[in-house]
């Protein structure tokens, strides 16, 4: 491609509704546009990019023996009534009636949509196991779209299913899967990690996330140096030493603490430290009403919460539930006689001696143990931080920042259960095929790859996603000489794969290498007359700052070399 050609429609400064960097520089590089609140129209560079990702991902899932399918966008509320899912997703799923009055969805994904393919057409069990999937557009409405293509309503998505006839041959779709994954982003280029994570909406009994690492990421990665252990913030674990408080009853007092009812107030103001008091948290739930108990220093996890109950409906209660269970205004609330089914974290059992709230206005109690109340059992149920211990091996635990480019879910029983997705055994009985779901954000990985690689010029982008792997750069286009030669090398490259632009645009040099730059474009040749005189034209990899001279009739193997060792990285 000539840059002469090309819609690159470049911005000189940020747009002001760009939040994250990798929006911000796809804007400014020409990559997107926007059309409406978290929808996008990809442009040339943009599509280039997103089309390798494609690529690297339809090899690796074919390499797996994976086949690919194309499901409709639009969906009949009916399947999502069968999984039961039309009310419990929410607002993100679109709603809509067609003109025959029947009422559809916008597909925020798939595991209706394949599940009623699978059962209509699998009858037993030599049908199986069968892995498919799609690159297709997703749809969620989102309540506050932003980040660009990190997180928009419009989405492009590889989503893949599994069925097997039995849990031992689910396990090995899932590995397989997992082993597809790590190919994957590994041929993207990325530094990244796989970790555990929680299943959400979609549901299933476990799940990894194969997150990119970055600095900007906007999630928490909570890993564990000794044994490898990895986990997203939702999911981390924490583990615990195996001791216990002493057993004291009744030595507790109430004191006044008038005013006092956050943490810091109440530690300050009784001399203590915020790990010495426990926060009594006050939640609604579809089981009614219940409390929660954590160090006044941590936070709980209200996804292990939800988990651990198996809760659909898991709200804070407002100030007048909690006045009328506890006797006491908010701020002020203790397990302290308290009849409502409580629920610990491990972090009380070693602890002696602390302070919880009164159940009084202005008061808490002082000197309270365990054996002072009742609880249901002792959890985990913080959220983990740098300095935990690790559930796995007893070492510390660190954080890093990440970003989910793919998560893979051990479904189990849940869809095909629920839709009577079955086939026939060996003995002729019927069996519920057990499955497995595997999501890549394809748009979402292109704007991974932004956020950790860039400088102050602009992207710095993995040869194997790259609009472009070179960009063949004359100084002067008006040069006779210099464009002989650039359109020679810029063919040759072309013969030999490589994926190459060749910038004959009679633009000032500055600008040319600013838009290279910019775009993220990785290894630079650039042709200037004063070289030419001498049979040499320079190489710069866009990852260094300073450039090699290279005799010009060897330039085409050099480069080939570089994008092939590259590719393989």
């Amino acid at each position: 491609m000539r840059f002469s050609r090309m819609f690159v429609p470049t911005v000189k400064e940020d747009p002001k509704e760009a939040e994250v960097l990798s929006h911000k520089l796809m804007i400014r590089a020409g990559f997107i546009r926007r059309l409406a609140s978290g929808i996008y129209t990809w442009l040339p560079l943009g599509l280039k990019s997103l089309r390798k990702v494609e690529n690297i991902v339809r090899e690796e899932m074919n390499r797996k023996g994976a086949q690919e399918i194309l499901m409709p966008f639009v969906q009949p509320k009916e399947l999502w009534e069968e999984s039961g899912r039309w009310e419990k997703y929410g607002k993100e799923l679109l709603r809509f009636f067609d003109r025959g009055g029947r009422e559809l969805c916008l597909g925020p994904t798939h595991e209706e949509v394949i599940t009623d393919l699978v059962r209509r057409e699998v009858r037993s069990y030599k049908d199986l196991p069968v892995t498919l999937y799609q690159i297709q557009s997703k749809f969620r409405d989102e309540i506050r779209p932003r980040f660009g293509v990190m997180r928009s309503r419009e989405f492009s998505m590889k989503d893949a299913y599994s069925f097997d006839v039995d849990e031992a041959g689910a396990e090995k779709s899932y590995m397989d899967m997992y082993d597809a994954y790590m190919r994957i982003f590994k041929r993207c280029g990325f530094n990244f990690r796989a970790v555990e994570a929680d299943t959400g909406q979609i549901g299933g009994s476990f799940s990894h996330e194969f997150m990119v690492l970055a600095d900007t990421g906007e999630d928490t990665i909570i890993s564990c140096g000794s044994c490898g252990y990895a986990a997203n913030l939702e999911r981390a674990e924490v583990g615990f030493i195996d001791r216990q408080a002493a057993r004291k009853k009744g030595c507790f007092r109430k004191v006044e603490t008038p005013g006092q009812r956050r943490v810091h107030e109440v530690a300050s103001f009784l001399g203590v430290g915020p790990d010495r008091l426990v926060k009594t948290i006050i939640y609604n739930t579809e089981n009614g009403i219940i409390g929660v108990l954590v160090k006044g220093d941590r936070e709980i996890n209200e996804i292990k919460l939800r988990n651990l109950l198996a809760l659909d409906y898991l709200e804070l209660a407002d100030e007048v539930t909690i006045e009328k269970v506890t006797g006491g205004p908010l701020g002020f609330s203790g397990p302290v006689g308290l009849d409502i089914p409580l629920y610990a974290d491990k972090d009380l059992l070693f602890m002696e001696d602390f302070v919880v709230g009164g159940n009084e206005r202005d008061v808490h109690a002082v000197d309270v143990n365990i054996e002072d109340f009742k609880v249901e059992g002792f959890y985990d149920l913080k959220i983990a931080e740098a300095g935990d211990l690790c559930p796995r091996c007893g070492g510390s635990h660190s954080t890093t920042r990440g970003i989910e480019v793919g998560h893979i879910f051990k479904l189990g029983l849940k869809y095909s259960q629920a839709m009577n997705c079955v086939f026939l055994d060996k003995e002729g009985k019927e069996k519920h095929a057990v499955m497995g779901c595997y999501g890549i954000g394809v748009g979402r990985t292109v704007a991974a790859a932004i956020e950790q690689g860039h400088d102050e010029n602009g992207m710095v982008m993995p040869f194997a996603i790259a609009p472009f792997e070179v960009d063949v750069l004359p100084v002067n286009s008006s040069h006779e000489e210099s464009m002989g030669v650039a359109d020679s090398i810029y063919g040759a490259l072309l013969e030999k794969g490589v994926d190459t632009v060749l910038d004959d645009r009679g633009e000032r040099p500055g600008i040319k290498f600013k838009d290279c730059d910019l775009i993220g474009i990785p290894l630079r040749i650039t042709i200037g007359e004063r070289n030419l005189k001498d049979g040499f034209v320079e190489i710069k990899l866009r990852t260094e700052k300073e450039s090699q001279r290279v005799r010009k009739e060897d330039v085409v193997e050099r480069v080939v070399n570089y994008a092939h060792e590259f590719k393989r990285m």
